[in-house]
């Protein structure tokens, strides 16, 4: 793909950067790129604090190129765009999630599914097409091809708003593509976290029951009288689980962590879809018999297309869907990560980059 014409002047940035695997994060003076004919360049305000973050910071992945500036849930206000822009002007509000590139020739791109393009280069921690590392909305500037800017209604509150780039849309693409988007339907959703609790917003307001498993029962008050959510499951209680047996059209499994899938097999109906979000770093135990008896599906969904992600957020601006945050300062972000490795959080950490982070130079 040809590399925009640039002005000559990189733009001076400054972040919070981890510099190995230890995952601490501490101030960092950095260079963008130059805005390109098709890029939009932005004032970051707020940026959610993802548990790939977490994951990244540490190099769990495997993936990881340091120093390393986090965020993927970013939104902020346009400052500068390029001379061929014509999604945004100046003073909009824009967010970027979890990816800044892909090939646009490819048939995922051509079908809007940008997010499963082999090409596709993430917001941070990837190497963008003029060599140059991409580094995240831990950051006072951002910049991004125009394509991958998501336009923000008004009535959509940047700071909650925020988290819905990565955890809404994670959620939101599987309840589209798998139909399980029907009112009058019933929809588990396993794990109350960061995915868990926007699954359930989008969802009712979908016109689906939805009912929660979780293996905290202290869960319980706050998924039916907070969330919303018409049931709740704890996934331990034998006699809960047997009581729900078949019940299910489908299941959106959030969970990152290693669990037991076969007891979920049990919940969902003749035809069920159990849809794997999470990403536990170990194999699960996958038993085929269960999908046998009842031809039951085993799927995925990773983020969505721009096309998509646009959709979703649009539709959580007409149904005041926001994620339940906690707004914080730069400077606690690593007792954030602290906090959210032992999921000590309700139910996303929100950066405030606007009013916290200040360069040192």
């Amino acid at each position: 793909m040809a590399k925009s014409p640039e002005v000559e002047h990189p733009n001076k940035a400054f972040g919070w950067a981890a510099r190995d695997t230890s995952g601490h994060l501490s101030p960092f003076n950095f260079s963008r790129r130059a805005t390109g004919e098709k890029d939009v360049t932005f004032k970051v305000l707020f940026c959610g604090i993802c548990h790939s973050d977490l994951h990244m910071v540490k190099n769990e992945w495997g993936s990881s190129i340091y120093p390393l500036i986090p965020g993927h849930e970013i939104v902020g206000v346009v400052t500068e765009v390029g001379s061929k822009v014509q999604k945004f002007k100046v003073g909009d509000k824009v967010g970027v999630g979890c990816m800044v590139s892909a090939c646009h020739s490819c048939d995922n791109c051509s079908n809007h599914l940008e997010n499963y393009c082999p090409k596709m280069i993430l917001t941070y921690g990837a190497k963008y097409y003029d060599g140059t590392t991409t580094y995240g909305g831990y950051s006072d500037t951002m910049i991004s091809d125009e394509h991958f800017g998501i336009r923000i209604p008004d009535n959509l509150p940047l700071d909650a708003g925020a988290p819905l780039l990565c955890a809404g849309i994670t959620v939101y693409s599987p309840l589209r593509f798998y139909g399980l988007d029907k009112p009058g339907m019933h929809v588990g959703v396993v794990g109350l976290g960061g995915l868990g609790h926007v699954a359930v917003k989008f969802a009712k307001a979908m016109g689906v029951k939805v009912t929660i498993i979780s293996t905290s029962p202290n869960k319980k008050k706050e998924a039916l009288e907070h969330l919303g959510a018409d049931s709740f499951l704890v996934s331990k209680d034998q006699d809960q689980m047997q009581a729900a047996q078949g019940t299910l059209d489908g299941i959106i499994d959030t969970v990152s962590a290693q669990h037991p899938l076969i007891p979920l097999f049990g919940l969902l109906k003749t035809q069920g879809k159990l849809v794997m979000v999470g990403a536990p770093e170990k194999p699960l135990e996958l038993l085929v018999f269960p999908l046998l008896m009842g031809r039951k599906l085993v799927g995925g969904s990773g983020i969505g297309g721009i096309k998509e992600t646009q959709e979703m957020i649009d539709f959580a601006a007409k149904h005041n869907i926001t994620s339940d945050i906690e707004v914080i300062p730069i400077d606690y972000v690593n007792t954030a990560m602290e906090r959210l490795l032992k999921a000590d959080v309700r139910y996303r950490f929100v950066i405030d980059i606007g009013n916290t982070l200040k360069s040192s130079s």
